[in-house]
């Protein structure tokens, strides 16, 4: 219920400060497990896919977010655990195969899990090369991945200033079915690789990004 009513409230400031175009819901499926891969310009797109899409989309959050002290450490320890995200130790030399292993809890509890396979923001605005643990969730769960296109954060909350009003994009693409992976009997790092770069391929089509060399 809180989260319903979190959401509810910064579903109303978003569309009346940044009056977002959505497109494609109807891509994600309303109940099972689905991985939402997207492209990552700002850190506000971690809070704007969870308030546009009609799902309880989790991710990970510096762990940073959850053991702050004081009034703003208890506030932001509340938001952030409202929002169900996964705390991820940034520091820790596992951290990404940990952070892997709570992505597929999420997913076998039949969730809905939010990754950026860039693994960090774009400080170029360019779309950079994916790396293949998105492609590891899907093939190792079983559940399909699908794309996600955000355009104009990176004016609302660029990367060391003030938030400032514009207005974004969010496309859903189409969803990608890892099963032709695992029914062709490819290898596995070739398997993972190939399903990321088709994943990666979706996002650039829908937006526009050059895409790094």
């Amino acid at each position: 219920m809180t989260y319903r009513i979190l959401k509810l409230l910064l579903s109303l400031v978003t569309l009346a400060l940044l009056r977002p175009r959505i497109t494609g819901l109807q891509n994600i499926p309303r109940r099972g497990p689905v991985i939402l891969a997207s492209n990552h310009l700002s850190f506000i797109d971690s809070l704007i896919i969870p308030i546009v899409a009609p799902r309880h989309v989790a991710f990970l959050a510096k762990a940073e977010y959850f053991n702050g002290k004081g009034l703003k450490g208890l506030i932001s320890r509340w938001f952030f655990t409202t929002m169900g995200d996964i705390p991820v130790q940034r520091d820790d030399p596992r951290a990404g195969q940990r952070s892997l292993e709570d992505a597929l809890v999420v997913l076998r509890r039949g969730g809905a899990f939010g990754i950026y396979p860039e693994g960090t923001r774009s400080r170029d605005g360019k779309l950079h090369k994916g790396h293949t643990g998105v492609a590891w969730l899907a093939l190792t769960a079983g559940v399909p991945v699908v794309p996600v296109a955000l355009r104009g954060t990176d004016k609302v909350k660029p990367i060391g200033k003030m938030p400032r009003l514009a207005r974004i994009e969010v496309q859903f693409g189409a969803p990608i079915d890892p099963s032709r992976q695992i029914t062709a009997g490819t290898r596995p790092a070739q398997a993972r690789r190939e399903l990321t770069e088709e994943i990666m391929s979706s996002i650039h089509e829908m937006s526009g990004q050059e895409r790094a060399s």
